[in-house]
């Protein structure tokens, strides 16, 4: 006999399921409420020997300080510029050396694959040095470019990897009708491919954003004298003080620096959803 599902009633599992997923969302957003409920607390609620996940008396003085910090809006304008040019760069190639490695047949294809495996498993860390010197020797220290070509480097192992899945599913006899049509092959790869493969650029877009915008080693260690290259992660440095932090600009900086981020993902969570579910049907 065929069990009965009576309407309105959900199997155990599927409420095991979730409020498993409830409770994973609320200890994941849990972290950042509270840094934007620190950023309304007034001084004292916020060192208070017993804290509540409250307030009666939201302020803005955090962010008042935060918004009369010298030079506020040109590390903002250069933390964007620096993202913004490590997406768009790391989109255009990686979008080409995906479709190079997946529709050419070439010497040590597989070993440049292999590298760009091995060369996500190096920590960041280790390399700072190193990468230190050869921005010293190049003269770029103290520029945005110390910044952006770190980041570029280390964002397109990941993306030519997600991209390979996407371009790999667009049919090869695609191509051959657009060659047919009398499309060439430049015109296939930027009026056919590039649209169809567009989600996965998007996902991979979100990842690079994400890391260059909250970067603060190589900001730390490449921008050294020149405080006018600044990014927003370098300006939260102001409020920790020696004899006592200030908590309250610390979190109403932090929350101004997630700002971005999340309408950055709201304008793409819809490719970003596609784009991920691609990347898993591949």
């Amino acid at each position: 006999m065929t069990a009965l599902r009576i309407p309105g009633i959900r199997r155990p599992g599927r409420l095991l399921a979730e409020a498993a997923a409830l409770l994973t969302a609320v200890v994941v957003a849990f972290p950042l409420y509270w840094m934007v409920l620190s950023a309304f607390k007034p001084a004292g609620e916020i060192q208070s020997a017993e804290p509540r996940p409250w307030t009666l008396s939201p302020s803005l003085d955090s962010f008042r300080r935060v918004f009369e910090q010298q030079d506020f809006g040109r590390y903002f304008l250069n933390s964007l510029l620096v993202a913004t040019a490590v997406v768009l760069a790391s989109a255009v190639v990686a979008f080409l050396a995906a479709t190079a490695v997946t529709r050419f047949r070439f010497r040590f294809r597989t070993t440049i694959l292999v590298m760009f495996l091995v060369a996500q498993m190096v920590p960041v860390e280790a390399l700072t040095i190193p990468l230190f010197f050869l921005m010293r020797d190049a003269g770029l220290l103290n520029t945005l470019g110390s910044l952006v070509l770190p980041h570029l480097a280390f964002s397109l192992p990941f993306a030519i990897w997600m991209l390979r899945g996407f371009v790999r599913a667009v049919p090869e006899a695609l191509e051959e009708q657009a060659r047919i049509d009398g499309a060439s092959h430049t015109r296939f790869v930027w009026t056919i491919l590039f649209p169809l493969v567009l989600p996965g650029l998007v996902a991979t877009s979100v990842f690079s954003f994400i890391s260059t915008w909250n970067d603060f080693l190589f900001a730390k260690s490449f921008l050294i004298s020149d405080t006018s290259q600044s990014t927003l992660p370098m300006a939260l440095l102001v409020f920790f003080k020696p004899d006592e932090n200030d908590w309250g600009g610390i979190m109403a900086g932090s929350t101004v620096m997630t700002i971005p981020v999340l309408v950055f993902f709201v304008l793409v969570q819809r490719r970003l959803v596609s784009g991920l579910g691609g990347a898993v049907k591949d």
